[in-house]
């Protein structure tokens, strides 16, 4: 696992609106739109149509030799502050079957806030999102910050896609920077962020 970069884009594959959730898929690509790995999603039928961004999914991240170098585990949780014992959280495994680190949601009255930790849990960063983190007139962004909290080392974002886009489809757009000199543990950590976080901007608040 190589990530000698400050920049990653991630797509996901183009799905018509049907009425029906499918595994999603994702391409990764860095800040030239070369791929440097693709994202599989597994999770159950059930869940994905019923509980829809809550669910729960393994993913498969696989670079361009078909190797699966980073894993990511995400079980069903809540994202609602009425439920502070069970909120949204993923464990990051690089390779697979080796814990990295964990991303994981703090309690917050209004605000989605995020706690980006390393392999014994400790807290090395931190995420936090706008109040009102809906996507429907543009991008949102989770501001990446130190573990006080207090200085921007970074960027999550996802891509307002335009309102056909938003409409007819079912698919989304992130974006993440973080300093280049990074762990590169944690970069892929922060990459893991990016399928837990956003996924939360369309209801909450």
């Amino acid at each position: 696992m190589t990530l000698k970069i400050d920049q990653i884009l991630i797509h996901q594959k183009v799905e018509a609106f049907i009425g029906f959730e499918k595994n999603r898929q994702y391409e990764i690509k860095n800040s030239l739109g070369q791929k440097i790995y693709e994202a599989k999603e597994k999770s159950d039928c059930c869940e994905r149509n019923c509980y829809g961004s809550l669910r729960s999914f393994d993913m498969k991240i696989k670079d361009n030799m078909d190797r699966e170098v980073i894993r990511l585990i995400r079980p069903f949780r809540c994202s609602s502050c009425c439920c502070p014992c069970y909120l949204q959280e993923m464990e990051v495994q690089a390779p697979p079957g080796t814990t990295i680190g964990y991303v994981k949601q703090d309690w917050h009255p209004f605000l989605p806030k995020f706690s980006i930790q390393g392999a014994n849990k400790e807290t090395l960063m931190r995420l936090e999102g706008p109040c009102f983190a809906c996507n429907c007139c543009g991008d949102v962004n989770f501001e990446l910050k130190g573990k006080d909290g207090d200085t921007p080392i970074g960027r999550i974002s996802r891509q307002w896609g335009g309102l056909l886009k938003e409409t007819f489809t079912d698919t989304s757009n992130f974006g993440i920077q973080f300093p280049l000199d990074l762990d590169v543990k944690m970069k892929a950590v922060l990459m893991g962020a990016c399928f837990l976080v956003p996924h939360d901007v369309d209801g909450h608040c």
